[in-house]
């Protein structure tokens, strides 16, 4: 029995959810979000509450049935409103700006490095710190990971992009030539 998916999932007022045969529609004020369903998943809207449950006794029906209710849930709460990733760009040298619907890096490469924003997100860029807003949990995380993944924290001097609230663990340096012979 999955804890997660036995939670009751309760619809907000102004969000709207509606399911097909193949597909789960969530419809609120922040967009709309559209989620494949797998065969051995059911989600039923009863009144103003989401009912997922195992269409079928196997294992993977009821290994997707917490995984579709999380899913569910992170869609009635991402319309309703945005998740936000925070990057922070360290190093002497390394900025990023906004141009559009592009960031522009330069991460102390030969050339800047210019990546898209995909749709349906949005990023900020203000003194160096990123923020990533969106309505899809899974979009906005792979895409601020995208970005972190442009340049990570080094151990030694801590320049990169990382998020908001991490913490690098540094490595002392090499030791004075001769200190020890």
């Amino acid at each position: 029995m999955s804890r997660i998916g036995k939670k009751e999932i309760i619809i907000p007022a102004g969000t709207e959810v509606s399911v097909s045969a193949t597909e789960v529609t969530v419809v609120g004020k922040g967009g709309s979000l559209k989620r494949a369903l797998h065969p051995a998943i059911s989600v039923k809207v009863d009144g103003q509450e989401v009912k997922v449950a195992p269409a079928e006794k196997t294992r993977l029906a009821r290994a997707l049935w917490g995984t579709y209710a999380a899913h569910v849930r992170n869609m009635i709460a991402g319309v309703n409103t945005p998740f936000v990733k925070v990057l922070q760009v360290q190093g002497i040298g390394y900025k990023a700006e906004a141009a559009g619907k592009t960031l522009k890096f330069a991460l102390g490469f030969s050339h800047p490095v210019i990546v898209e924003i995909p749709e349906g997100l949005t990023a900020t860029v203000e003194k160096n710190v990123i923020t990533i807003s969106g309505s899809d949990k899974e979009r906005v995380g792979q895409f601020a990971a995208s970005v972190r993944a442009l340049k990570k924290p080094e151990p030694y001097k801590g320049k990169g992009i990382r998020y908001e609230g991490e913490v690098v663990k540094q490595k002392q340096g090499k030791k004075a030539a001769g200190a020890g012979a």
